[in-house]
């Protein structure tokens, strides 16, 4: 029982990680195989054939805005926010359906692993995990705003226009902790590595026991910093797939 209950906190750590992402599978799989569909005879020029169209771009629009992208812009079309568009992503990101999801799908997980412990099952202790990944969600926004305001950072994520796969997915990871500055130039995002620092601290003050200790922080930190990285190679290739779902 031992072996299998650790087997199982790897598979969550694991999921955990990936949380950022699980729509990819659920909604874009669905959207996509929508996308490369044929027409159906007779429906051309109909209106019911636009009014798919619209939602799923509203939808591509939503995505891009929870995963911070530039759209398709790729690094060569980089040009610098203004405090209003940042002000803008900032304010959508708190109210984006796609965070609740997550942050739904997390608390899942932690549910599922008992964790922690003490807050137990039932509603009661669903409710609890998800409002402390929405807690650390948004104190991790609100205070990388602040800084990157402050600092000038764009942590949004912006193609790298590469080709090949590998050389992709190498940019892909290396921008996960880099923001650009007003040049373009990159460096590292000190407003996405304070936020994601002060979210997985500042939770330990509402969390038990077992899990407000300096070292427990540290792995919620090291789990959300990996996670980035994994998101952003998700970002790195997600417009391939958003241009076949809008061209349909």
């Amino acid at each position: 029982m031992k072996g299998k209950a650790i087997s199982f906190v790897s598979v969550n750590t694991c999921m955990r990680i990936l949380s950022h992402g699980w729509f990819l599978f659920l909604t874009l799989g669905p959207l996509t195989v929508a996308a490369f569909a044929a027409d159906p005879p007779g429906q051309v020029g109909s209106t019911s054939q636009h009014e798919p169209t619209n939602v799923m771009q509203k939808g591509v629009a939503a995505l891009e805005n929870y995963f911070g992208m530039a759209g398709s812009s790729t690094a060569a079309q980089f040009r610098p926010q203004t405090q209003q568009e940042r002000t803008s992503d900032f304010l959508k990101s708190l109210v984006n359906p796609w965070a609740f999801a997550s942050a739904g799908f997390s608390a899942g997980l932690d549910h599922l692993a008992h964790k922690p412990e003490e807050w137990g099952q039932g509603a009661g202790g669903y409710g609890r995990r998800f409002a402390n990944i929405e807690g650390q969600y948004l104190i991790q926004k609100t205070v990388t705003f602040g800084l990157s305001s402050a600092l000038h950072e764009d942590n949004r994520y912006f193609g790298s226009g590469k080709k090949g796969f590998w050389h992709r997915v190498g940019y892909a990871v290396t921008s996960s902790s880099l923001a650009r500055n007003d040049s373009g130039k990159l460096r590292v995002s000190v407003s996405q590595v304070v936020g994601v620092a002060a979210g997985a601290g500042l939770a330990r003050f509402w969390l038990p026991g077992s899990q407000n200790g300096a070292s427990q922080a540290a792995i919620s930190f090291g789990l959300s910093m990996a996670g980035n990285a994994g998101t952003c190679v998700a970002k790195e290739f997600l417009p391939d797939v958003f241009r076949r779902i809008v061209k349909k």
